[in-house]
């Protein structure tokens, strides 16, 4: 098994967050952490046989939308970049030989956010889960600990 980890340390709470599921994972498996490059970290994971366990699109989002030179700017659009890491990443799990396995959130379930660059956010992500969702043998959607099965 392979963990891939998008998550990146802004804060000591958030670190302790990561401590704690490093703490959960077994020792056996192996890490990549991929920030940006996700597509390139599933390549070099994925074989034959193998398994893959991507945690999470959420953050991989909101890293490839809010990078520490864009802190101050207000993001209106969809940067490039992150069409781009999609397309890689759409063309990375086409070629899997392995299982793959991607965790993300649905946070488009509630009420519509009051600011534009949460809504850019909260639709960017719906885009991308579908994509993924579109892609994928299986879909299931975890509700208060129960597997609600989407697809597959």
């Amino acid at each position: 098994m392979t963990y891939i980890a998008t998550a990146r340390v802004h804060d000591d709470e958030f670190a302790q967050r990561i401590r704690h599921h490093v703490e959960r994972r077994p020792a056996h498996w192996t890490l990549l952490e991929a920030p940006l490059d996700l597509a390139g970290a599933l390549r070099d994971a994925d074989r034959a046989g193998h398994c893959v366990l991507i945690d999470c699109l959420t953050l991989w989002l909101a890293n490839l939308l809010f990078t520490p030179e864009s802190a101050d700017e207000d993001i209106a659009t969809l940067p490039p970049s992150a069409q781009q890491a999609f397309d890689a990443f759409d063309a990375a799990l086409a070629r899997t030989r392995g299982k793959v396995i991607v965790v993300s959130n649905e946070i488009g379930l509630g009420v519509v956010p009051l600011g534009s660059v949460t809504r850019l956010y909260v639709d960017e992500l719906g885009r991308l889960n579908q994509r993924v969702a579109a892609a994928s043998t299986r879909a299931v959607m975890m509700v208060a600990g129960l597997a609600a099965v989407l697809k597959g």
